[in-house]
């Protein structure tokens, strides 16, 4: 596209005398997006450009792998040889994506800093996992991160993949959320419009490449909005609308106000977050795809700390964004419309990079954030494909099915819920809360299950079973406000400070706020795992119970006659063994004629 013909890339002199005329008659969730005022051409030039970049290099890394056989393990996990530089990037992308920036700028500008915890907690729950889990699954040579309950659990291991995979459909439409806000304040195109054509562009090339054109589109993605977005802060601060963000202080008049504060009766649910994004963060298969892709333990791990690494540095602009749109007075700029509020708070990234940036820096900032966004929901999508196609279609409904079918079924699976994915980003309007309740069903169900059959040798089916559905139960009775699900129970009330929510009939009225209650349901589902699980043990080792009891076939007896279990979470080539008694594989040889007629086997020694 050329400059030198003296309009810029997002020049909007010809569009604001429209929207000006036009914005009296808008209301504030109708400034954007609405046919009355045009289709920003553009705009719409520099989205093309972004988006064609990021296509081709998907292509691009399909076309690499073109000879290579197409199996579980290519398709899936790239071959496992992801390098260290394209993993670093690929692992900081997957969660630096249009929920992370957009949602953090959104509940900053809502809330404060002191409510934006799922940058911070996502961040840091890479630094968990690379500490504890990342080596263990790496050695263990899983495809996905449902493997370790399928090889241990059985067909009911297969139970896991179902949270985990919704999970990562949340995930997607969060993405595809913000994507579409982006797209209708550069574009004036419907928000509809934007999302869907956004989830077939990423389809198409995750449909061609698997996980190889995804970890290229991520390290393209990483480059753009970090340029995109370290180049237009310094422009939006310094903007004449925008007030000093450091100026406006709280009642104590010492703290910035757009750090926000924790009334009392909220501290319940300021930890119940945090620790959901905290350890939520970590049973994550877009998170193990990229762990499981690395050649070694120990590159896993070091996958792990620099995404962490990542994160925490694309926290900042996205946190300082939502403090500047709180300190802008936007009738000083050229928004034709009030300062945001409600629904319209999601937008207010792309308004600062577009109406308190120069053009050519909004082209980069729009067009990067926008193409950037669109390369994290192939990760989310894939993901959730793999465990569905892997780990319930094979190991439930087809356990014989050979390699290329698990691939159709994949294929299948990528396109259903990519129309899933869609369907919620267009319904759902608060990216944040979505970005947030992807983290729930992983924080209450999968966390614990996935910590004890990695470290516990006891954990069982009988366990796993009845703490997952007790575990969702609970969780569902308690309600969640997003779902439209009412609260049936509650674990206990905070009460605020004394008349801090009056009424007419108690002018001393507190207010209140829940307890934890995701964390204890988390605990609730850990305790009952452990008793279910011992308790199973103890009365079949015991002989309480006869064997021909064991309704799940977890356990059996070794040939001295101790009790053990029948399944490991190991893979079941890694180990040889005889009665849970590991021996050396004997050397062989085939001795016979080479036709039809039967030979013999001679022992040669020992491995």
């Amino acid at each position: 596209m050329s400059m030198s013909e003296g309009q810029a890339p997002l020049d909007l002199t010809g569009l604001t005398s429209t929207m000006a005329t036009t914005a009296a008659n808008l209301t504030s969730e109708e400034c954007f997006g609405s046919s009355e005022l045009g289709v920003n051409v553009g705009g719409l030039v520099a989205i093309i450009v972004f988006y064609v970049a990021v296509l081709l290099v998907g292509i691009w890394a399909s076309w690499r792998t073109r000879k290579e056989e197409q199996n579980q393990e290519q398709v899936m996990l790239a071959g496992r040889d992801i390098g260290l530089f394209v993993g670093v990037l690929t692992m900081g992308a997957t969660w630096v994506g249009g929920g992370f920036i957009n949602g953090s700028a959104q509940e900053t500008y809502n809330a404060g800093l002191i409510w934006t915890q799922a940058p911070f907690g996502y961040a840091m729950s890479l630094f968990i996992s690379g500490t504890f889990y990342a080596r263990k699954m790496r050695e263990a040579e899983y495809v996905t991160m449902i493997d370790p309950f399928t090889q241990k659990y059985g067909k009911w291991g297969a139970l896991q993949a179902l949270p985990a995979a919704v999970s990562e459909i949340f995930w997607s439409a969060s993405i595809l959320g913000a994507l579409g806000s982006t797209l209708q304040v550069i574009l004036n195109l419907d928000e509809k419009v934007s999302i869907i054509m956004s989830a077939v562009i990423a389809l198409g090339y995750t449909l061609l490449g698997g996980l190889i054109s995804v970890a290229y589109t991520d390290v393209i993605q990483i480059f753009f909005i970090a340029i995109g977005l370290f180049l237009a802060l310094p422009f939006a601060m310094t903007h004449e609308a925008v007030a000093n963000i450091y100026e406006d202080k709280m009642a104590d008049g010492v703290t910035p106000s757009w750090y926000g504060e924790i009334a009392p009766e909220d501290m319940g649910t300021w930890i119940d977050y945090a620790f959901l994004l905290l350890f939520g963060g970590i049973p994550w298969q877009c998170y193990y795809q990229r762990v499981l892709s690395s050649k070694t333990p120990a590159r896993a791990q070091m996958l792990s700390y620099g995404g962490a690494v990542i994160a925490l540095i694309m926290t900042g602009p996205s946190v300082l964004f939502g403090a500047v749109a709180r300190s802008t007075d936007w009738s000083k700029t050229d928004y034709p419309c009030p300062k945001p509020s409600g629904t319209t708070s999601k937008v207010v990234l792309p308004l600062c990079l577009q109406y308190l940036t120069p053009p050519v820096v909004a082209f980069f900032g729009l067009g990067a954030v926008s193409a950037a966004v669109m390369s994290s929901t192939d990760s989310s999508m894939l993901s959730a494909s793999t465990m569905i196609a892997r780990n319930f279609y094979q190991k439930v409904i087809r356990p014989k099915c050979g390699e290329k079918e698990v691939i159709y079924a994949l294929w299948v699976c990528i396109c259903i819920n990519c129309i899933i994915a869609t369907s919620l980003a267009i319904e759902y309007k608060s990216i944040y809360e979505l970005f947030v309740l992807c983290g729930d069903f992983m924080f209450v169900i999968v966390f614990p299950q996935l910590t004890l059959v990695l470290y516990w040798e006891l954990a069982n089916t009988y366990g796993s079973v009845v703490s997952f559905f007790i575990g969702i139960l609970l969780r569902l009775l308690c309600g969640d406000s997003l779902m439209g699900i009412p609260a049936t129970i509650s674990f206990g009330t905070i009460y605020g400070d004394e008349a801090s929510c009056p009424t007419d009939e108690d002018p001393l009225a507190a207010c209140t706020g829940p307890v934890p209650f995701r964390l204890i349901v988390t605990i609730i589902g850990t305790l009952i795992h452990f008793l279910f699980s011992y308790g199973a043990y103890t009365a079949f080792a015991k002989e309480w119970v006869s064997l021909d009891y064991d309704f799940f076939h977890c356990f059996k007896r070794d040939q001295d006659g101790e009790l053990v279990l029948t399944g490991s979470r190991h893979m079941e080539t890694e180990n040889y063994q005889l009665d849970d008694l590991k021996i050396p594989r004997p050397k062989v040889e085939y001795i016979g004629n080479g036709g039809e007629e039967k030979g013999a086997y001679k022992n040669s020694g020992y491995n």
